[in-house]
């Protein structure tokens, strides 16, 4: 019930989720309380829908941190540790979902880790192994995800130059697991030449124009154009580290490398050093390696609903850290639903509606729609039955779209008042067989 309340109302502040019910708002307060709703188990949620919706799919699992900052002042920390500079203080969040990576359509969220800062870790960074340092993360949550995402005909983990970890290099790519992940390090070779020297020495294998999405007011959406280079290396382990034992001494891996040609002036030019284990044989096949890097775009667009441009998770004033922790797991899921509906809005999505709303709330979205399909053809939901675009179009007329084709695709706000709506005819629903005697 939270949960839907969190996603009609869009925002993170407990009293608007309980519709400034004061009843409703100590009731919410007291689940994040009870000790039996336990963090570990918010997180299992997160993939009750996500097993089934990425069967025989190849599916394209992003992960990637945030940092959630809480405000705090001198006498109220909430128990909340450092992040960014250390000038700040809050959660960090690591997800993954899952994307088709044939479709680019986020199927849900998959699994990860929640946790804030205890304090200053005394033992150095190189004498500590990969489960006790914070980057375990990236390898923890690629592991777990094999037996979530076991239905899938094949898995790719894409994360950005942080999880550029040779541990994981070594130890989570098997058959039909893949990683690609944006290279950090310019590592050695058993040669004893750099990661680099060997892309240098590379021919060049075509050019193509990509566009790249907006960044910031100041960074707009722009067409660039790319060199393309590839081909297999070996990586030798690093001399130095904890986890030396049981590690071979060298992975094969592909690079491909990507590097803007004519960039604007003033402007640093893109360039992706991207490693797989994925084998790379034509350029073709590379470009492809390239174009599945870009959907980590999808996870950075769920950042920004759980934040400032959607749930505002970090105006929320629950207690303490605990309590907080417990409410980002509910925004990742929620904002995941979302998103899931904002990409559907084109109706080019062609997902089933079971990947983000259960069996009862179809059998609800069923019955709202007859009135709305009662007026006019061209005011008639003009999607496959049941799938994830039919159910966002009912969504969108409850929120107040008039469903002209002709007419701008519905908004956040209309989607949310939409949601709203939907959360209170289903609540009246699931009573429709209770007797009362």
């Amino acid at each position: 019930m939270f949960l839907d309340s969190l996603v009609s109302r869009a925002s993170s502040c407990i009293r608007q989720v309980a519709g400034g019910v004061r009843s409703q708002t100590v009731r919410f307060c007291r689940l994040f309380a009870n000790r039996k709703v336990t963090l570990e188990r918010l997180i299992e949620g997160w993939s009750t829908l996500t097993r089934t919706a990425v069967t025989g799919r190849h599916v394209l699992a992003i992960q990637d941190t945030t940092q959630v900052h809480f405000k705090t002042e001198p006498g109220r920390r909430r128990k909340l540790g450092v992040i960014g500079r250390g000038n700040a203080r809050g959660v960090m969040a690591h997800v993954m979902i899952a994307v088709d990576a044939s479709q680019g359509s986020l199927l849900g969220p998959v699994c990860g880790k929640i946790w804030t800062r205890r304090g200053l870790v005394r033992k150095p960074h190189e004498l500590r192994g990969i489960s006790q340092k914070e980057s375990g993360r990236w390898q923890e949550t690629a592991q777990s995800a094999k037996l979530i995402l076991a239905a899938a005909s094949m898995v790719t983990v894409i994360a950005d130059r942080e999880s550029d970890i040779f541990n994981e290099w070594a130890s989570v790519p098997e058959k039909n697991f893949h990683l690609l992940t944006r290279a950090n390090h310019d590592r050695s070779m058993p040669c004893g030449n750099k990661l680099s020297d060997a892309v240098n020495a590379m021919a060049d294998q075509g050019l193509r124009t990509i566009k790249l999405p907006a960044r910031a007011p100041n960074a707009p959406e722009r067409d660039i154009e790319l060199r393309l280079r590839f081909g297999t290396v070996q990586l030798r382990r690093p001399h130095h580290t904890a986890d030396a034992k049981g590690m071979p001494d060298r992975v094969t891996l592909t690079v491909v490398d990507v590097l803007e040609r004519n960039p604007r002036k003033g402007q640093k030019p893109v360039h992706w050093q991207l490693l797989t284990s994925h084998t790379v044989g034509t350029p073709e096949h590379a470009w492809q390696i390239v174009d599945w890097y870009r959907q980590r775009w999808v996870i950075e667009q769920l950042f920004r609903l759980m934040k400032s441009q959607g749930l505002d998770l970090g105006s929320s004033q629950l207690a303490d850290a605990e309590r907080l922790m417990k409410l980002t797991a509910l925004v990742v899921h929620a904002a995941t639903i979302t998103l899931q509906l904002v990409q559907s809005r084109s109706g080019k999505s062609k997902e089933p509606a079971d990947i983000a709303f259960t069996a009862q709330e179809i059998e609800a979205l069923t019955e709202i729609e007859k009135p709305y399909n009662a007026r006019t053809a061209l005011q008639s939901n003009p999607h496959k039955h049941k799938s994830l675009a039919w159910a966002t179009w009912i969504i969108s007329r409850l929120g107040g779209w008039d469903g002209y084709p002709s007419s701008a695709p519905p908004g956040p706000i209309t989607m949310r008042n939409g949601l709203e709506r939907f959360q209170q005819i289903t609540a009246g629903f699931t009573l429709k067989d209770v007797c009362i005697g």
